[in-house]
């Protein structure tokens, strides 16, 4: 133990800041334990569907050119819909992130005159373009497919007497965000997007129901899919890719949707049929199986960042001992400093790029100025440690991620001593 503790001084960590993180991360012991249980259970369904579908040796040649018959790509779908208890599956290297997976369902099975509805309230940052929110090249609004959304209710619920009355003749399609995004509001359950689905198809059953599920796979024993999602979608630089994906996204449902999202992402003609692997189907597939285990790590990361900072006296989303339904967390500052040097002492933390100082910077997609601190082995990828966030009111971090439960701390660890350092936080509130 004084090794260990002789290390994180090394790493810059000082005592009473060690001293403050180990109180909190004792109380959380049994609650890691049930983080644990669900990770064996989701570990067990992905080497089920792993089994059933023979996977082989063979599913990581590699393939390029048109793709033709690319056992590892087709096999590897067959996978997903397996783990995700849907009939067909979209996997692809070609699907650049989570956004381009949802613009492809989207644009795949919306057509002009159709209207698509957010219950949730708004979409991700990213989204406003692809629907036309913020004018776009090539956004849905261009091609007459209109948009409407119901605000969430003052506790962060479903307003469904205005849902009801916003659905219509030309609804075809409700999109349902489970993670909060650039948003202080709750993450859903699966059981809350289970009762949405429900209610939705009672008005209409024709409706497609589909479900943005980025940074919430494998973090509840069940799925949207479980509950009567006809779509799930997410990426692969996120959970399901188990920090080993380099690329990719993935579009889980019924298979009429799906055999339209191929025809979308290749060729009227074409779709499924076509688009080699490249290569880097072993990493898909081992990401896919290490991911129940490396989103209890990060899972973890978020629970112990939620007990650090509520007990120093910050909103935190979700708080300290609510139930978690995806990897983000959420903390409040009230003032830029905050999140600015939160990423800073995420950044120092991480195994490459450590000596970097993030800064922050007009990204592509959003509206206000975007700090990220990301020293990840994937660019880009949040379910290694990262914290990222907008510089605006209320000046909230979102942090997530972390390969394990060990570097999660660590980061957590650096990103108060980092605030503490800069005299954002006063060392006195540790009370150690």
């Amino acid at each position: 133990m004084l090794e260990i503790e002789a290390i994180y001084r090394q790493i810059g960590i000082r005592q009473n800041v060690l001293a403050f993180g180990g109180q909190i991360e004792k109380e959380l012991k049994e609650r890691f334990e049930q983080i644990d249980q669900i990770a064996e259970y989701n570990q067990l369904k992905v080497i089920q569907a792993m089994q059933k579908n023979r996977v082989s040796e063979g599913c990581f040649n590699f393939s390029s050119g048109y793709g033709y018959d690319d056992q590892g790509r087709d096999t590897l779908e067959e996978v997903y819909a397996s783990v995700f208890h849907t009939e067909s599956a979209l996997v692809r290297p070609q699907i650049a992130c989570g956004t381009h997976a949802l613009s492809i369902a989207l644009s795949a099975n919306l057509r002009p005159g159709d209207e698509l509805l957010s219950p949730a309230g708004k979409p991700y940052d990213t989204l406003e373009e692809v629907i036309g929110i913020r004018p776009s090249c090539g956004s849905l609004a261009e091609y007459g497919i209109s948009y409407r959304q119901v605000d969430l209710l003052e506790d962060g619920t479903f307003d469904y007497d205005r849902i009801r009355k916003a659905i219509g003749p030309k609804t075809k399609l409700v999109t349902i965000q489970r993670s909060k995004g650039y948003q202080t509001r709750p993450s859903f359950s699966v059981k809350q997007i289970g009762e949405l689905i429900a209610f939705v198809k009672e008005i209409n059953p024709d409706i497609i129901c589909m479900v943005d599920n980025c940074y919430g796979e494998f973090v509840e024993a069940i799925e949207p899919s479980d509950v009567g999602a006809d779509m799930v979608v997410g990426s692969l630089i996120k959970n399901p890719g188990g920090g080993l994906a380099p690329i990719g996204g993935y579009i889980a449902g019924r298979k009429d949707l799906i055999d339209a999202c191929g025809y979308r992402l290749t060729s009227p003609g074409l779709g499924k049929e076509v688009g080699a692997s490249l290569g880097v189907m072993q990493s898909f597939y081992q990401g896919l199986f290490l991911a129940p285990t490396v989103v209890a790590g990060a899972l973890k990361g978020a629970i112990f960042a939620a007990n650090i900072y509520e007990r120093l006296g910050y909103a935190v989303v979700p708080n300290g001992t609510e139930s978690r339904h995806d990897i983000i967390q959420a903390v409040e500052f009230g003032i830029p400093e905050g999140v600015i040097e939160f990423c800073k002492g995420i950044q120092a933390a991480a195994p490459v790029d450590s000596y970097v100082t993030p800064e922050p910077w007009p990204m592509p997609g959003y509206d206000s100025d975007v700090i990220m601190a990301a020293g990840a082995f994937v660019q880009g990828s949040s379910i290694e440690l990262s914290a990222d966030g907008p510089i605006k009111p209320p000046y909230a971090v979102y942090f997530q991620g972390g390969l394990t439960w060990p570097h999660a701390k660590l980061g957590i660890l650096k990103s108060l001593q980092s605030m503490i350092d800069a005299g954002v936080i006063d060392v006195e509130r540790l009370n150690v």
